[in-house]
């Protein structure tokens, strides 16, 4: 290779091979990491929704009536409301019967 040209012409090429397969390397692992992170992600993000389903399960169990300690809404108020006047209306029975068992009892 004695000529310059020639000499150059393969040097030039030699280098668009080198880094053609360098940037190939990169966006490889480019890529790889993208696809990584998005797993990752997604499995955090697995994870945190079954945490919340989990808390919401155990808070519906120790609540099986679904009402909060705390109502936030007027239709929540209705609701604990109506339940107030449910249980005020079979303490009432409640009490006429035991009257009636104390009294036949006697």
């Amino acid at each position: 290779m004695t000529n310059p040209i020639i000499r150059a012409f393969f040097l030039g090429r030699a280098t668009a091979e080198v880094l053609y397969e360098e940037i190939e390397h990169q966006l490889t692992d480019t890529l790889s990491n993208v696809g990584k992170f998005d797993a990752e992600q997604r499995e955090k993000l697995r994870q945190f929704t079954n945490q919340v389903m989990e808390r919401a399960d155990t808070e519906a169990a120790r609540n099986p009536q679904g009402y909060s300690s705390a109502p936030s809404t007027a239709s929540n108020s209705a609701d604990l409301q109506e339940t107030i006047d449910e249980l005020r209306a079979e303490i009432a029975q409640l009490r006429s019967a035991l009257q009636n068992y104390r009294s036949h009892s006697s």
